[in-house]
């Protein structure tokens, strides 16, 4: 396939300042006090924690809220959570290298700001996770940005595209372990699905919808319009990620070329999304609107069935890149993983089945149940970003957890913007303000100097990394 689409990915990451050692377990904590009991040092809360984190980020960017040379925006989120969005991509696998670098750099920050932390002879050790949910109910989320063309039946589109993220999670979840009203614990396939509470709404936070409807295209708006996809949880593993974007590019293809997909619509979705996500053999049926009963795994496998079914009818199979041919037997061998109930099938490369393998063989090791906090400490831990006190680095060196991308993509990524997008532009602007400490203002769409002549540059095009106009402002900043 030729057509090419912008992505994006914003991770909203949970963070903590856990005990020092020997102290107490880490207690993901976003926004609440932590202290290790009467009369014992006090450990700072996560809003401390995310203050000094982004020390650093304010003495050279002057604020909590900067762009970087690789084209990503930085920021502080609502309830102190770092947020990291990558630069606009055009390419899944490019889209994976730049989720990886993010989580390179804030790795970097937690470690200027542990150091800092002991120089100023603070007690704790500051954490990031890649999660959804923290100890206390709150959520946080990891939404998914895809570039379509304006149209008039994007409400349409949205519907069809409901039904499908409900049920990507036997997929794409991160896996959960959930807490029973009546005690113990049980496995669940996603972290965000008890947290939704409405199908399409232009909210973020008042009713979290699955679809977020708000129209801030980032380009042209004649021309374009943002899918924001909220619901997905944030990938440990690449491979998940991969599939997460890549799965939903190819049906968006299919969507955005006519193909109606109105059979498959819920009649109730937000039960329905919290009954497929506690249901780990993914075979309960679920109500239609049409009173039909299927299946998440016949709802995918029929996802699954009309996309290839589109590729061949078109002629478009033979065009598929290596990444989106991967992303369909990804797709087909973890829908089988889930017929024939073998997780070993995708045991490396989908998260709730790494995950879940993780905690199985711990448990049994130990004999604990899975509501044991031994248990809970193993499964934040599986989200600790940081290479040193996080688990996906030993994973992956034990070739228990696939990778797509090579450590010298991902620290290329740091410092340098996707070269074929928008992002150059903007990457290539804030290193020459940088080096040349000279003050701007950036955001997706503009680039200005702010000098008396305050000139500016507005760029539409999300996917040309060339202008002349943008030239000329670089000239200026080298005057």
């Amino acid at each position: 396939m030729t057509a090419r689409r912008i992505f994006g990915i914003e991770t909203e990451y949970g963070i903590t300042c856990a005990p020092p050692a020997g102290r107490g377990a880490a207690v993901e904590a976003a926004g609440a006090d932590a202290a290790d009991g009467e009369g014992a040092p006090r450990v700072i809360t996560a809003d401390d924690a995310a203050r000094y984190l982004f020390r650093k980020v304010v003495q050279w960017g002057r604020s909590s809220n900067v762009f970087l040379r690789n084209g990503a925006r930085l920021y502080l989120d609502v309830g102190s959570h770092p947020e990291y969005a990558t630069a606009e991509c055009d390419d899944v696998h490019q889209l994976v290298v730049n989720d990886r670098a993010g989580e390179s750099i804030l790795d970097e920050m937690t470690e200027d700001a542990n150091e800092l932390l002991a120089e100023e002879g603070v007690p704790g050790t500051i954490h990031l996770f890649k999660n959804n949910v923290d100890s206390f109910g709150n959520s946080f989320g990891c939404h998914e940005n895809y570039l379509v063309r304006r149209r008039r039946d994007f409400q349409a589109m949205g519907d069809a595209l409901v039904p499908f993220f409900i049920t990507r999670q036997i997929l794409t979840g991160a896996g959960h372990i959930r807490p029973r009203a009546a005690g113990g614990a049980s496995y669940a396939f996603s972290q965000r699905a008890d947290q939704m509470w409405d199908a399409m709404s232009s909210a973020t936070t008042r009713s979290r919808p699955i679809i977020n409807t708000r129209d801030e295209p980032h380009a042209d708006a004649d021309l374009y319009r943002r899918m924001h996809v909220i619901v997905g949880d944030s990938s440990v593993a690449e491979t998940t990620t991969m599939l997460k974007v890549g799965m939903t590019d190819l049906l968006l293809a299919m969507l955005e070329d006519g193909v109606r997909l109105r059979d498959l619509a819920m009649a109730e979705p937000m039960r329905a999304i919290r009954e497929i996500s506690h249901d780990m053999t993914a075979t309960v049926p679920v109500e239609l609107s049409s009173g039909r009963r299927m299946s998440a795994l016949q709802m995918q496998e029929e996802f699954l069935t009309r996309v290839t079914g589109y590729l061949d009818s078109t002629g478009q199979t033979a065009e598929l890149t290596e990444i989106q041919r991967r992303v369909l037997e990804l797709w087909e061998r973890g829908l089988r993983a889930l017929r024939e109930q073998d997780p070993s099938l995708v045991e490396t490369e989908l998260d709730w089945a790494i995950k879940g393998r993780l905690l199985e063989r711990y448990r049994a090791r130990h004999t604990l149940a899975l509501d044991d906090p031994r248990v809970a400490r193993l499964s934040l831990a599986y989200h600790d970003i940081s290479a040193r006190w996080g688990l996906a680095t030993t994973l992956a060196a034990r070739g228990l957890m696939a990778r797509i991308t090579t450590d010298e993509e991902v620290r290329e990524a740091i410092v340098t913007p996707p070269p074929s997008t928008r992002a150059r532009l903007r990457g290539e602007f804030v290193a020459a303000a940088q080096e040349r400490r000279r003050d701007i203002t950036v955001d997706w769409v503009h680039l200005k100097i702010n000098d008396a002549a305050q000139r500016t540059v507005v760029l539409k095009d999300p996917f040309s990394p060339t202008d002349e106009r943008v030239d000329k402002l670089l000239a200026a900043l080298q005057a």
